[in-house]
């Protein structure tokens, strides 16, 4: 097996695994080497003479949108009339229409409104009003994976995912960049879902960075164990539990505040820029030392255990049927989840010091 450059690592399946996971069991999925489309691989044409409507004028929406405007397509925006965002997407310039109205001439159907909203829509204004030969397009596959939005199978139905938020997609499209995008089809009726779907993810500036090829489960299910385990809620506990553990032996909630969530951010930044190698490299030698170990002791075996846990209660359904149960039971536990968190001391220490910070006033 040819040796990686780096010599802590080894070339595995298509993977860099570094020495100390050489333990891990690599399953005949991890081995499938990763397909990834670039601007080559998209037919710029396809979309021609094509009524693309994006559903909803959220972060995602409003991006989405005003990049395919800006590529040439033909761009209809379905909103609830007279809402605050029927009135923003106005400002930018788009006519929108109801959604009912926006799904009767469209080719290609962007449904980019909350998950939680998206099978009503479907139901309700979509369904009764699709073209025969229509694309079903989503950013995010909880509905399709988990049956709550079931196509009928004369329907083209696919993926494009930008991996960032909404205001990247648009502001690395205006620099003429772009964000990595996921790209799955999910029903190829046409013969030509692949085709358009690519075609859609260039004119939003996808292809200019990546589109990574995945399906409605994976990306589904990675995304939220990766919300739930690592970004937003595993994040959110280790940042709360570390600034009450130093509260808690007599620091300052200040210098607690600032060890635990504000310098949070240099870090990420790091891995966002270079991985965890780069991290490493940039901070000091005790830093790193005390990190590789003192770092296993807080997210440990049983730490890794339960975030298996929480995979499984994805992948069997579990969490879904929850968040369904609890959206249509009127949401209050969440809403009381939510506000906990909202109250914890750390967010009133913070909202004290973020006042002397004008570089983070200046970027809201």
């Amino acid at each position: 097996m040819p040796k990686a450059k780096n010599p802590r690592s080894e070339r595995t399946g298509g993977f860099f695994v570094l020495g100390p996971l050489k333990h891990l069991t690599v399953t005949s999925r991890e081995k499938k080497m990763t397909t990834m489309y670039h601007e080559k691989d998209a037919n710029s044409q396809a979309l021609n003479g094509k009524t693309i409507a994006v559903f909803g004028y959220g972060s995602q929406g409003k991006a989405q949108a005003q990049n395919l405007r800006d590529s040439g397509a033909n761009v209809v925006v379905g909103l609830r009339p007279e809402g605050a965002s029927w009135k923003q997407a106005q400002a930018d310039g788009f006519s929108p229409l109801p959604f009912a109205d926006a799904a009767r001439d469209a080719d290609i159907l962007m449904i980019l409104v909350p998950d939680m909203a998206q099978k009503d829509l479907y139901e309700t204004h979509l369904k009764p009003n699709l073209k025969p030969d229509a694309m079903l397009m989503f950013s995010h596959g909880f509905n399709i994976h988990y049956d709550r939005i079931q196509p009928e199978a004369g329907h083209d139905v696919t993926m494009i995912a930008p991996k960032s938020p909404g205001h990247l997609v648009r502001t690395e499209y205006e620099k003429g960049a772009g964000v990595p995008c996921l790209i799955a089809i999910h029903q190829d009726a046409s013969g030509k879902a692949k085709e358009l779907a690519l075609a859609y993810a260039q004119a939003i500036g996808g292809t200019r960075a990546g589109v990574l090829e995945t399906t409605f489960a994976e990306e589904t299910e990675t995304d939220l164990f990766g919300e739930q385990a690592v970004l937003c809620g595993g994040a959110t506990e280790l940042v709360k539990a570390g600034w009450e553990t130093l509260v808690e032996a007599g620091y300052q909630p200040e210098l607690a505040y600032f060890e635990c969530l504000h310098e949070l951010k240099l870090i990420v930044d790091l891995f966002y820029e270079g991985g965890i190698k780069r991290m490493q490299h940039f901070v000091s030698d005790t830093a790193n030392y005390g990190a590789v170990t003192r770092g296993p002791k807080v997210v440990d075996a049983q730490a890794k255990e339960r975030m298996k846990e929480v995979l499984k209660q994805i992948q069997d359904g579990t969490f879904a049927k929850e968040w369904t149960a609890e959206h249509e039971s009127g949401g209050q536990r969440f809403r009381d989840l939510l506000e906990a968190n909202d109250n914890h001391p750390i967010e009133e220490v913070g909202e004290t010091l973020r006042q002397h910070m004008s570089w983070i006033q200046k970027g809201e």
